[in-house]
């Protein structure tokens, strides 16, 4: 999850003062309307992941991402049009004085790369901190600095190391302003990953025609960026999917719903009595009424769920008319779907479900943590939920074949004086089994509306 959180995963390293402003005079070169198109194409490249399918509306490139895909096009990029390349353009074509002092580090630019430079130690008396690159051993020795708080052994930065000028032994290095900071299994696993994609390029091209680590990464270093972005978009999907939703007190919330019609209700209170994995739960009749023959009958399936060791993860409640299942996973769901298919064939009438939880925006502080989330879920988004999924299935209601007025439409049954009185009777048992009554203390859905739809006002 963390891997979605600029907080925990973007670092900046202070520059030294004239590469900082070769950079930004490279920035400013790379700005003017004639690289404009090529500038675009580049930047395409190194962020494809974040505009395929729309991606860039679920995670937007961490700042540190787009400085590395602008130093890709600075040093890297080589235009379509065949104009020079933005280095050599400074270097090679004369229209301004640049200082010595930046000219220096032209060449040390042209000839770096992307790389995952894994963390191995302090140097204290060189005031260096020692750097391994996990793709070919090279050493990298970067002046320390207070960016190397939070920096533990053995983590490694997706970062662009260049080499300090007049360094022949191509250790002594800076960090070019942005990294990415990732943990060793992390770092590992996004070197694998660019290796695999190396190897197809290969065996397409039918050669091993890449060259060693730095060559790959000098020429192919976007894919460095594509891994990272499609490992934060996996890391999002994980962070998700393994979210707990719970209401006011750490019970699970059952946010996974379908509803059936029936018609044989002592029959299918006798087999839910005894349907395995689940047990009978006290529930009160509805405000203001007796306990009638057919008073809505509850049955419960317990589980671990966090750090409860017996809590509701299911709850099947039998009306009249109705089957409501509610749950706190898809997953369960399904799993019960398909129990109470083999249990009761076509004596139910799936009518629908939903297992989409309230839309809830992710904060960075959430997405930097390495255990699973838990949202806690207030009554007013329950009582949202409820009426968006009740919206739909009641309305549909009206045209549909129902098995307790004798398979015909509420609708067509209404335009008769005999038949009114049923959908009514129907409509008013819905009505005081809302689920909104026991979930949130009061209905979710607006029943006038329901009258009014099958012509009983």
């Amino acid at each position: 999850m963390k891997l979605a959180s600029e907080a925990a995963a973007g670092l900046w390293v202070p520059l030294v003062p004239s590469l900082d402003a070769l950079l930004c005079r490279l920035e400013s070169l790379s700005l003017e309307p004639g690289l404009a198109a090529q500038r675009q194409i580049a930047l395409r490249l190194a962020l494809q992941p974040y505009l395929e399918g729309g991606g860039g509306a679920l995670l937007s490139p961490l700042p540190q991402e787009t400085e590395l895909a602008n130093l890709l096009f600075y040093a890297d990029f080589y235009p379509q049009d065949g104009q020079l390349t933005l280095i050599e353009q400074l270097r090679d074509v004369i229209t301004e004085h640049i200082p010595q002092e930046e000219r220096e580090w032209l060449d040390p630019l042209k000839h770096s790369s992307l790389d995952l430079a894994e963390f191995l130690s302090v140097d204290e008396q060189d005031q260096r901190l020692v750097f391994r690159s996990v793709g070919d051993a090279r050493v990298y020795r970067v002046p320390d600095g207070a960016f190397r708080q939070g920096l533990q052994p053995g983590q490694i930065l997706l970062t662009r190391l260049i080499r300090e000028p007049g360094d022949v032994e191509w250790e002594r290095a800076v960090i070019a302003g942005a990294a990415i900071r990732l943990s060793n299994d992390d770092g590992k696993g996004l070197l694998s990953a660019t290796l695999d994609y190396r190897r197809q390029v290969e065996m397409s091209a039918g050669s091993f025609e890449l060259g060693d680590w730095s060559e790959f990464a000098k020429r192919y270093g976007h894919v460095l960026l594509w891994t990272f972005a499609r490992m934060r978009f996996a890391a999002l999907v994980d962070a998700v999917v393994s979210i707990r939703y719970v209401v006011e007190g750490g019970q699970p919330y059952l946010y996974a719903l379908a509803l059936y019609d029936h018609s044989e209700y002592r029959y299918m209170a006798e087999v839910l009595a005894g349907l395995e994995g689940f047990e009978r739960e006290a529930s009160l009749p509805p405000p203001g009424e007796a306990s009638p023959s057919k008073d809505a009958q509850h049955f419960v399936q317990r589980g671990a769920y966090g750090g409860l060791e017996s809590a509701v993860v299911a709850r099947l409640i039998l009306t009249a008319t109705q089957l409501w299942v509610e749950c706190d996973s898809r997953e369960r769901l399904d799993a019960i779907k398909h129990k109470l298919a083999a249990t009761f064939g076509f004596s139910l009438h799936f009518r629908g479900e939903t297992y989409t939880p309230p839309p809830r925006q992710l904060k960075e502080s959430e997405l930097a943590v390495e255990e699973s989330l838990t949202l806690v879920i207030s009554a007013k988004e329950d009582r949202a939920l409820l009426n968006g999924f009740l919206e739909t299935l009641y309305l549909e209601w009206a045209e549909r074949a129902c098995p307790s007025l004798g398979n015909h439409m509420p609708r067509y049954l209404a335009t008769s004086a005999a038949g009114r009185e049923q959908v009514a009777a129907l409509i008013a048992d819905m009505e005081r089994h809302d689920p909104g009554i026991r979930r949130v203390g009061q209905a979710s859905f607006d029943y006038s509306r329901l009258r009014a739809h099958v012509g009983l006002d």
